[in-house]
């Protein structure tokens, strides 16, 4: 075979260029954690021990950083619904995974209008990712409900909505962030069927 008709095969990032991009989502998780999606890149950067030239190398815009940042938290948490699913009796496993839900939920308020279109369009890659995190949290949903510890009429659509409106509620009132678990308590008590409650 000559050299002109080998297949080109693509390279695999070079190990410091990978190490540097994880440095780089693992300072803007904590970054966006704290400062919300308006985080300084060049905060980030600097946490992350890189140049902000570095930072642009693997991460173009915000959005970019964003996506990829999310790309991150959706495949965590459906890997952590299918790893809770095989270790943890239904119940008990839907509120782990609900709680830590609600955890990283309130990091992402305020996600720039393009990212949103981008998670509502079935044709982009973190569409299909945000809907793998949500089928996997509705096998645990389900799962729940077969046991008999959550009430049938409970859609995974009004599971995320009361997580997401719990991170909400302690984003927006910061004097309720220590209430947190005490308010999801609260939620994961109205899950349950009327004669469970009380």
């Amino acid at each position: 075979m000559s050299i002109e008709s080998r297949p080109v095969t693509p390279r695999a990032p070079r190990t410091d260029a990978q190490r540097n991009r994880d440095r780089v989502l693992e300072a803007a998780a904590q970054a966006v954690a704290e400062q919300g999606t308006l985080a300084s890149l060049r905060e980030i950067a600097r946490r992350a021990g890189v140049g902000l030239g570095t930072l642009y190398r693997h991460f173009p815009n915000r959005d970019a950083l964003l996506e990829a940042l999310l790309h991150q938290r959706f495949a965590h948490l459906a890997q952590r619904a299918d790893a809770l699913a095989g270790t943890a009796p239904p119940e008990r496993a839907l509120a782990e995974w609900v709680y830590e839900f609600t955890l990283g939920a309130g990091a992402y308020q305020g996600l720039p209008a393009t990212l949103m279109a981008t998670l509502n369009d079935p044709e982009s890659p973190l569409h299909a990712d945000c809907l793998t995190m949500r089928q996997a949290g509705g096998r645990l949903l389900e799962a729940a409900q077969a046991s008999g510890g959550i009430r049938p009429d409970v859609a995974p659509l009004d599971l995320f909505a009361l997580a997401n409106a719990l991170s909400w509620i302690a984003d927006q009132a910061p004097t309720l962030t220590e209430r947190r678990e005490h308010l999801f308590r609260l939620v994961m008590d109205g899950l349950k069927p009327p004669s469970d409650q009380g």
